[in-house]
């Protein structure tokens, strides 16, 4: 298995064992020997006990408080549902102010759900492995819903419709690749994860340097678009955040695949329940990671139409 870049899944719970690591996989000492006579004496209140198991449900994450790939899903969908609600907020609160005579949305909502987001993302990453807080988690789902709701209705003032755009694009390939995944088509390795990173880090390098050089105002008003060199300049005609873009989003798709293969990495390692939190903050981090992203490509493709 290939290790998540996804600082979500660091923790020990989500990396593979070996066979004897695993709870309930201790290779037995001796084989116990049964003889015939003994198995033909078995109780029949124990035959019927062990009929009655096998025709039981299967247990599930509260019966065996155990991490499953259903109580993840669940969880994931609990944290979406905080974000949905808290991004309506955000846009509204985003566009109160707008009027004839002030035409500019507030800023204030998703910089304050970036920064709170932010600050929660680290705090859950870097204490969650003495213990996991879900109430800090689902704060952070309602900060990064502030923060989505905000962004989205500053980029739908501008580009009219890009919001529906970039949601069914995000859809599209959190959809795909959950099925290319789920059927074993699409996989993990180890060579593919490492030139992930070497992407990614390369990716945050540029990303840090055109902020810097926009900060300093390198990307004058009117010479290009609002995202410095990757509105700025074109290989070919084809603008330069547009084919950045496209390889940030096959990164993200990937990045969903780590997740994918974390999570169930941690449900074959028998991780305690709690850390199907865990898994979904993880999932909400690279699709809002992928959603953003997908929203940048479409303003640079739509320019100023």
């Amino acid at each position: 298995m290939a290790s998540s870049s996804n600082p979500a899944f660091a923790h020990p719970a989500f990396q593979e064992r070996s066979s004897a690591q695993r709870p309930g996989l201790t290779p037995p000492a001796a084989q116990t020997q049964f003889s015939t006579a003994s198995a033909q004496a078995t109780d029949a209140a124990v035959q019927a006990q062990l009929e009655g198991a096998y025709a039981a449900p299967s247990a599930g994450a509260i019966d065996t408080d155990r991490m499953t790939v259903e109580d993840t899903v669940l969880k994931t969908v609990a944290l979406f549902g905080v974000l949905l609600v808290t991004a309506v907020v955000g846009w509204i609160w985003t566009m109160a102010g707008v009027t004839a005579a002030n035409p500019s949305p507030s800023m204030a909502p998703w910089i304050i759900g970036a920064l709170g987001g932010f600050v929660l993302a680290m705090v859950v990453t870097f204490t969650s492995r003495k213990k996991i807080r879900p109430a800090l988690i689902l704060a952070y789902a309602a900060f990064e819903g502030l923060f989505i709701g905000g962004i989205s209705a500053f980029f739908e003032y501008m580009w009219p419709g890009i919001v529906v755009q970039a949601t069914l694009a995000t859809l599209s390939v959190v959809g795909v690749t959950l099925a290319l995944f789920a059927s074993g088509k699409v996989r993990a390795s180890k060579k593919a994860t490492k030139v992930f990173m070497i992407a990614m880090i390369g990716y945050l390098v540029f990303s840090l340097i055109n902020v810097v050089m926009m900060m300093f105002g390198a990307f004058p008003a009117g010479s290009g678009g609002p995202f410095g060199m990757l509105s700025h300049y074109s290989i070919m005609g084809i603008p330069l955040g547009v084919i950045i873009g496209v390889a940030v989003v096959i990164m993200a798709a990937y990045s969903l695949v780590l997740d994918f293969d974390s999570i169930q990495q941690g449900v074959r390692n028998g991780a305690p329940r709690p850390f199907a939190w865990l898994g979904a903050f993880g999932i909400m981090v690279t699709v809002v990671w992928l959603y953003i992203e997908i929203l940048r490509l479409i303003a640079i493709l739509r320019g100023n139409n």
